[in-house]
């Protein structure tokens, strides 16, 4: 008789590659770290092989264990579309639906859509994990993500799109930077010496030089916010100027600050989309998720998306 791992040995396994760390995984997967240890020790003695290499200080899986783990992603990714045939097939947006949010829209977004999402599906069950695009699309492919909120264009490999609205980019500077500034800025007007930018990884940087129609332009290289935030504390400090999605503005995120936003010419915009794995059997459900988003939307986001006060 065969023995064959059980789904809870791979999603310890899977967990482990994730975080790199034993008690890491174990709060992942809602066990004790003694639990999920046992649990991938009798994997191992099962498939007779070494998958993890342990010491005090690191985590690292063996070549053949980075083979098992890669075959253990699509082995679960599969159980979660045989368990997506038929769950809450009756009920649409019932259930559990993990969902990946870039950080440069998670904050600005989530609040306003959040409470009319909840009272349309009270069953819907929403798990939300915020994480650069990069990380989330690669969560998704995985299957430890379900769908992913984030902006286009981006690379998110195999998927589904379902476009929800643009967000267009403005210029926000010091008001000492710019005597009498102009009710628009041209993109080919901005100086790059003093353009700071998000650092590398995430994908507002080249989204929003690439809508600006200017992808050469470099920020400069020893001033790079990790946040949006940041980028606006900066430019507070007149280190130079920055450029800022309308869904952050209306979020409020310059205000106080005395910092002035000018709109950009040429109506250069990232598209904020919900993507999903291509061919999953809840399609039809993520569609149904992105026109609820996209309603909430239109009623809360769209009437707050007015340009700022201009000085």
């Amino acid at each position: 008789m065969t023995f064959l791992p059980t789904l809870k040995q791979l999603q310890y396994l899977t967990a482990l590659h994730i975080h790199g760390h034993f008690g890491h995984a174990a709060d992942a997967c809602f066990v004790t770290q003694s639990t999920l240890s046992s649990g991938l020790r009798e994997l191992e003695s099962l498939l007779g092989v070494q998958l993890v290499e342990r010491n005090r200080r690191v985590v690292r899986f063996t070549p053949l264990g980075e083979r098992v783990v890669a075959k253990a992603y699509d082995v679960l990714r599969e159980a979660d579309v045989l368990t997506g045939l038929t769950k809450d097939a009756d009920r649409p947006l019932a259930g559990d639906v993990r969902l990946g949010v870039i950080p440069t829209i998670a904050p600005y977004l989530l609040p306003k859509v959040l409470p009319g999402l909840r009272s349309a599906y009270p069953d819907l069950k929403l798990y939300l994990r915020e994480e650069i695009s990069a990380t989330a699309c690669e969560s998704l492919a995985r299957g430890t993500l379900d769908a992913v909120l984030l902006a286009l264009p981006w690379d998110c490999g195999a998927i589904e799109t379902m476009p929800l609205f643009d967000d267009p980019f403005f210029l926000v500077f010091h008001p000492a930077d710019r005597i009498d500034p102009p009710p628009t800025v041209a993109p080919n007007s901005i100086d790059d010496t003093h353009l700071l930018l998000l650092e590398d990884g995430h994908c507002l940087k080249d989204q929003a030089l690439a809508a600006c129609g200017r992808p050469e332009l470099r920020a400069d290289p020893g001033a790079r916010g990790t946040s949006l935030v940041t980028l606006v504390q900066m430019v507070a400090g007149r280190l130079g100027q920055t450029l800022i999605p309308k869904l952050a503005l209306d979020a409020g995120v310059i205000e106080g600050s005395g910092l002035i936003a000018r709109p950009l010419t040429g109506g250069a915009a990232r598209t904020v989309a919900l993507v999903w794995r291509r061919g999953s059997p809840r399609s039809a459900e993520f569609r149904l998720l992105g026109n609820a988003l996209a309603q909430v939307v239109d009623t809360v986001v769209a009437p707050a998306m007015v340009p700022p006060q201009m000085p």
